[in-house]
């Protein structure tokens, strides 16, 4: 079995993302909506000690809340890239010898991908905050698995890098 979901994406590879081998890279950070009501919630329950502590504790509690949930959506970022003779989107990898031709999705096509087209064998890194990604079937015939689809917001860009092999 050729892909491999659970191993970590740093590590082994030449160069880091962005070096000489890098064909594609991207990290798939959640909209600016999504930042916006996450940090107003957390803000908003970190003022729950204000009848209690008073607005000081109130504040830092909130200011705590916020940078908490920023950590959090930070370090869940996904990346995505082409390296190493690899495609590894988040941490997940496989060999780009493993893949077939891959084919970009628009947003439609991406609904339909993870809905009535979806195969349950299907390896998926998909974020719902992306509405574009690709899909990659899988040639290696140990390999149980049919094809990726990995969210990204530059499908085509991700397609001429796994076809640059």
């Amino acid at each position: 079995m050729t892909s491999s979901p659970g191993v970590p994406a740093g590590g082994d590879a030449p160069t880091g993302p962005g070096g000489a081998d890098t064909a594609h890279a991207e990290r798939l950070w959640p909209s600016a909506g999504a930042w916006t009501a996450c940090c107003a919630i957390a803000f908003t329950a970190g003022l729950v000690p204000l009848p209690v502590f008073g607005p000081r504790a109130a504040v830092v509690v909130a200011v705590l809340a916020v940078l908490v949930v920023a950590a959090a959506l930070a370090v869940t970022s996904t990346p995505v890239r082409v390296e190493g003779g690899q495609l590894v989107a988040g941490r997940s990898r496989i060999p780009l010898e493993a893949l077939g031709p891959a084919q970009a999705l628009d947003r439609a096509a991406l609904r339909r991908a993870l809905g009535t087209e979806l195969d349950a064998r299907a390896h998926l890194v998909t974020r719902g905050w992306v509405p574009t990604g690709v899909r990659v079937p899988v040639v290696d015939e140990e390999d149980p698995t049919p094809y990726w689809v990995v969210s990204t917001r530059r499908p085509e860009a991700l397609v001429r890098a796994l076809q640059g092999r």
